[in-house]
């Protein structure tokens, strides 16, 4: 599958938290802004192990907290959870509406656009008189990779 596009968005991630932040009273901090900065340097699904990785060492409550805050305000979303049980976190502003394939062997995440189910779920909706905010679809199964046959190693016995 291609990688989907990422959109145009007229303001920053950060400065979009900032505004957010701001209607909740509360200010960017300069522990929020690198975590933020960190989340949004590139499109690639994340927990928060790999995330605390990649930061300075700090505080893993501030970390939690923030992809909390980056959650509520609609610029991250936690998509599914892996094999351990951790949440994965992707971006939600500025990238196209799509949906997953996830495969429960190996915690693969495999986007899609949702352009033909989301047709479907409109339709659905005109049917049922109900307003459609926004829809989330994943689909659980075996990547092609854990699909393929391991390669056996041969025994000594079955070398004789």
């Amino acid at each position: 599958m291609s990688e989907l596009p990422t959109i145009e968005v007229a303001v920053s991630p950060v400065d979009k938290f900032r505004e957010f932040l701001a209607t909740k009273g509360m200010r960017l901090t300069p522990e929020r802004r690198q975590i933020a900065e960190e989340v949004f340097s590139d499109h690639e699904h994340f927990d928060a192990d790999q995330l605390a990785l990649r930061l300075r060492p700090g505080s893993r409550p501030t970390m939690y907290r923030t992809l909390s805050l980056l959650v509520d305000g609609g610029l991250l979303r936690k998509v599914a959870s892996r094999p351990n049980g951790g949440a994965v976190y992707e971006h939600d502003y500025g990238y196209p509406e799509h949906d997953h394939l996830i495969c429960k062997q190996c915690g693969t995440l495999i986007e899609f656009p949702a352009v033909d189910v989301s047709q479907i779920v409109d339709d659905v909706a005109i049917q049922q008189g109900f307003r459609v905010e926004g829809h989330r679809l994943e689909v659980y199964g075996v990547c092609s990779d854990c699909l393929r046959p391991r390669q056996r190693r041969h025994r000594k016995l079955d070398q004789i």
